[in-house]
């Protein structure tokens, strides 16, 4: 245990990993001034560590009162902060804690520590470590409540002051019952020293007789853990606010980055895919290795953003428009390229199907996708939801080569035109649509040639879908019925999904309807003859 005491108050106390640093750069500066006053704060810790270890086991010895040894303790320690008391009293404890079991483990291959051991009952212990070790895992239950109350109260100490101040109630409620629980923390290194003394000064014979001691760690342990539970609530809560702040700050510098004119892509795209600097945040689709963003820099980039719910269809089509602007690499209507960036709720544990659906995904799309979701922050989220208005249906905002929004979804237009609607902008739309003639064939859009010849032939085309069957089965009966009467040459189709079609969940049929004012609807057809009226 003595290992992680200094474990836990030489690598995460702020103060002394400032004197670490403190030393670097002294060892690479000549200024003499800075070096003598750091060796003499190093004496002043040293020597104040050495003042609360003899304090601690002089009253030990003495057997005095916890409570005056604990106050005595604080006078030695008035001018550091609460943090600051806490590493330094266990760091006082961890010397003579310390002390102890090295004389334990080298006492056999060193004859000054054999002697030492000897002089402290460390022989005798050992041979007893059955009988005494719930006395030991007491004391060892202490200690772990006093090393993870004292990394809690520092984490309160390094909470950055510029998202957080002690106005917020979170942090307010912690600053006060924090010297409270410096106080039980040091109380209980008394204790916990006086058990060592005990041991070592009056024997095993007594430590394992003596039961109001061993009563006594349990109860600080109990003691320290409820403070620490409420300080873990506590700081929860202030990391919480944290996050909170930092989205908002990411969320605003967002809508600053995309008001604002840039050389080429990369601000923006490392803004939304690459927050952190992750040197290969996309996996590239035909290879599936990892790559950096310069990839796409200076390049007309498709974001394909979906949940996970995505459906095969919308891949195909995509799929099919982009390997078709692959074959025609010279062209300018290839000149673009798609990422695909997953969007999940952070609220809802990941759990390994979603991720083995997450990989089906990727493993499918020949385009760049981003590597795993967690690298799209939560500001980004919020962006995509709030300004891009992304809801559940996947959506293509196209961003040109200098970064710039030049349509918020043009994925209807890809689904109509293909890559024949490059550069995706919305000028380029309206000026498509102002260039199409409303008819059945743009409809159709060459799915079945028999409805091109139904066309041709100057039948009329019923179109009609929906779930009711028994509506569809009178309407289509009454329809022919009437058709056949009048001479009429009539055709239907049904635009939709028969009953086992949805049952099973096929998706191997074409796309009659794509149409961009629809809001993404897709309406898969059967045929000509119908739903199957007998599933």
């Amino acid at each position: 245990m003595q290992i992680q005491i200094f474990y836990a108050f030489i690598v995460a106390n702020p103060l002394v990993i400032s004197l670490q640093a403190a030393q670097t750069r002294i060892e690479t500066s000549d200024d003499r001034t800075n070096q003598a006053s750091f060796i003499a704060l190093l004496e002043a810790l040293s020597f104040t560590i050495d003042r609360i270890s003899c304090e601690i086991a002089y009253k030990s010895l003495g057997g005095g009162d916890a409570h005056a040894t604990t106050l005595s303790i604080f006078n030695l320690l008035t001018s550091y902060s609460w943090e600051a008391k806490l590493v330094l009293t266990l760091s006082a404890f961890a010397v003579n804690y310390g002390e102890f079991w090295l004389l334990a483990q080298i006492s056999s291959s060193n004859q000054l520590a054999k002697s030492m051991a000897i002089l402290k009952q460390v022989p005798t212990i050992l041979e007893h470590s059955g009988q005494l070790k719930p006395r030991f895992d007491a004391l060892n239950n202490l200690i772990r409540a006093m090393v993870a109350i004292t990394r809690c109260i520092i984490e309160f100490k390094e909470l950055p002051s510029m998202y957080i101040s002690q106005d917020v109630p979170a942090l307010a409620t912690a600053m006060t019952h924090i010297p409270t629980a410096v106080y039980w923390t040091i109380r209980s290194v008394v204790a916990c020293a006086t058990q060592i003394t005990t041991l070592t000064s009056m024997g095993h014979e007594y430590w394992i007789s003596a039961t109001n001691e061993a009563w006594e760690l349990s109860t600080m342990a109990h003691k320290i853990n409820s403070i620490l539970d409420l300080l873990k609530k506590q700081l929860t809560l202030c990391y919480q606010y944290i996050d909170d702040k930092r989205n908002a700050e990411t969320f605003q510098m967002l809508l600053n980055l995309f008001e604002s004119i840039h050389i080429d892509n990369m601000k923006i795209l490392r803004a939304l895919i690459s927050p952190k600097d992750d040197v290969q945040p996309l996996l590239e689709g035909s290879t599936k290795r990892r790559v950096n963003i310069d990839v796409l820099r200076r390049k007309n980039v498709l974001l394909l953003i979906s949940g996970l719910s995505i459906s095969h269809d919308e891949l195909s089509i995509l799929d099919q428009i982009y390997n078709e602007s692959r074959d025609h690499g010279t062209r300018m209507e290839s000149q673009y390229e798609v990422v695909w960036i997953p969007v999940v709720d952070r609220s809802v544990v990941w759990t390994d199907a979603m991720q083995d659906r997450f990989v089906t995904l990727q493993a499918t799309m020949p385009w760049y996708s981003v590597y795993t979701p967690t690298l799209i922050e939560k500001a980004v989220i919020r962006f995509i939801k709030e300004v891009w208005h992304f809801r559940n249906k996947p959506i293509l905002v196209v961003l040109d080569p200098q970064g710039k929004v030049v349509s918020p979804n043009a994925i209807h237009m890809m689904w109509i035109w293909g890559s024949t609607a490059f550069p995706f902008t919305s000028l380029r739309e309206e000026a498509l649509w102002r260039e199409e003639s409303w008819k059945l064939e743009l409809l159709v859009d060459g799915i079945d040639p028999t409805i091109l010849n139904w066309i041709k032939e100057g039948k009329f085309i019923y179109l009609y879908g929906g779930t009711d069957m028994e509506w569809i089965r009178k309407f289509t009966t009454t329809a022919r019925a009437v058709a056949s009467a009048a001479r009429i040459p009539l055709e239907m189709v049904y635009v939709g999904q028969s009953k086992k079609e949805s049952k099973s969940g096929n998706a191997q049929l074409p796309l009659l309807w794509r149409n961009s004012a629809t809001a993404g609807k897709i309406l898969p057809w059967s045929g000509s003859s119908g739903p199957d009226w007998k599933a």
